[in-house]
C-alpha cells in the first residue's frame, strides 16, 4: 500500500473510533468523574505495556491540571508497590482485554483496600470490568494496525478518555489559568502563564510622558529618546491620552509648523491601554489585535505606571 494511502487509512480509522467514542460516552463517565471528585485521596493509574504508557501520560495530565495522581506498575505492585495505594485513593486500571494477568493478580489486594476501581476496557464482560466500581468502554471496531493486532486506535481512544477526565475534573474544580501557571513555572509556557506586564514594562526615568499643555516639541523629544510613544497625563499622572509615531507622521504631513502646537490638540484621547497586573501574553494579544507596538500601562485608577513594548515581549518569548 502506498505510504500516504496507508497514513490516511490510519488517521481515518482512529478518527472514526473517536467519533464512535463521542457518541457512546454517557453516565458511566459522569460516575467516574464524580467518584474522583468525592475522593479525599489520589488517583492511582495502572496498566501494562502500551496501556501502561498511556497510563503514564494520563497521570502526567492529571498532575498538571490539579488532580494528584501516580502511576503504579502492576508487576511491581505484586512486589510491594501496592503499598502506595491508600484507602482514600481511586484506582484507574487500563486493559483492552480486561484480562491482563498482572492487573488480575493485584485485583484482590485492591479489593481488600476497598478503593473504588475505575476500569478502562474494551471488554465489558471481562473480569476487570465485572470487579469495577465503574467501567469505561474503550472498545474499537478495528485497530489501525493492518493485522488488527498492535494497539493503535484503542490506545488513542484511551488517551482521549483520559484527557476528557482531566478536563472534566479541571472544570469541576474551577482550576484556573493561575493555578495552571503555578504548576508550570519553567520554559516558554511558564513565561506565558506567569509573567505579568509589570515584569516587563518601562518605568521611572525610562517612562515617557507629557502634560496636555506641553508643546509638541517636548513630546517629540520624549518620543525620540524613549522609543516612539508618549502618554499624556495630568499632574496626578492620570492618563489623558497618548501620542505615537503614527500621530506624529500624520501631523507632519498636514502642518509644517507643528512644534508649538499644544499636545492636547494632537493626542489620541481613547488609546489602547493595559492593566499593570495583566498577563504579558494578554498584552501581546492586544497589541497584535490593534496593530500597535507599545501601550501605556495603568493601575486600577487609570494612573500611568509604565509603558510596555511589543519588542520586549517578543524578546522574552511571549506570544498570544
Amino acid at each position: 500500500m502506498p505510504i500516504l494511502e496507508s497514513a490516511r487509512r490510519v488517521i481515518r480509522i482512529e478518527r472514526e473510533a473517536l467519533f464512535e467514542l463521542e457518541n457512546r460516552i454517557g453516565s458511566n463517565f459522569e460516575t467516574a468523574v464524580n467518584t474522583i471528585l468525592q475522593s479525599n485521596g489520589r488517583v492511582i493509574v495502572t496498566g501494562m505495556g502500551k496501556s501502561g504508557a498511556i497510563a503514564k501520560k494520563i497521570v502526567s495530565t492529571f498532575a498538571s491540571t490539579g488532580t494528584t495522581s501516580y502511576f503504579l506498575h502492576p508487576a511491581e505492585g505484586l512486589h510491594g508497590d501496592i503499598g502506595m495505594v491508600h484507602k482514600n485513593d481511586v484506582v484507574i486500571a487500563i486493559s483492552k482485554s480486561g484480562e491482563t494477568e498482572e492487573l488480575l493478580h493485584i485485583l484482590p489486594a485492591l479489593k481488600r483496600l476497598d478503593v473504588p476501581i475505575i476500569v478502562m476496557t474494551g471488554n465489558p464482560d471481562s473480569t476487570l470490568a465485572k470487579n469495577a466500581f465503574v467501567s469505561l468502554d474503550i472498545s474499537v471496531k478495528e485497530e489501525a494496525c493492518p493485522h488488527d493486532l498492535a494497539p493503535t486506535a484503542s490506545t488513542t481512544v484511551t488517551l482521549v478518555i483520559g484527557d476528557a477526565l482531566a478536563v472534566a475534573l479541571l472544570e469541576a474544580r474551577g482550576f484556573s489559568a493561575n493555578d495552571f501557571a503555578l504548576l508550570h513555572p519553567g520554559g516558554s509556557l511558564g513565561k506565558k502563564l506567569l509573567m505579568r506586564v509589570s515584569d516587563l514594562m518601562e518605568t521611572d526615568t525610562k517612562l515617557p510622558f507629557c502634560y496636555p499643555e506641553d508643546k509638541m516639541r517636548k513630546a517629540v523629544i520624549e518620543m525620540a529618546h524613549k522609543r516612539g510613544i508618549c502618554p499624556i497625563v495630568n499632574r496626578e499622572m492620570i492618563l489623558q491620552g497618548v501620542l505615537t509615531t503614527g500621530d506624529l507622521n500624520r501631523l507632519i504631513e498636514s502642518n509644517d509648523n507643528f512644534m508649538n502646537i499644544d499636545v492636547v490638540n494632537v493626542m489620541n484621547t481613547a488609546p489602547k491601554i493595559i492593566q499593570h497586573d495583566a498577563l504579558a501574553a494578554i498584552a501581546y494579544k492586544e497589541m497584535e489585535k490593534h496593530r500597535v507596538i507599545a501601550m501605556p500601562v495603568v493601575s486600577k485608577n487609570n494612573k500611568l505606571v509604565g509603558v510596555i513594548h511589543l519588542h520586549d515581549l517578543m524578546q522574552q518569548g511571549i506570544s498570544a
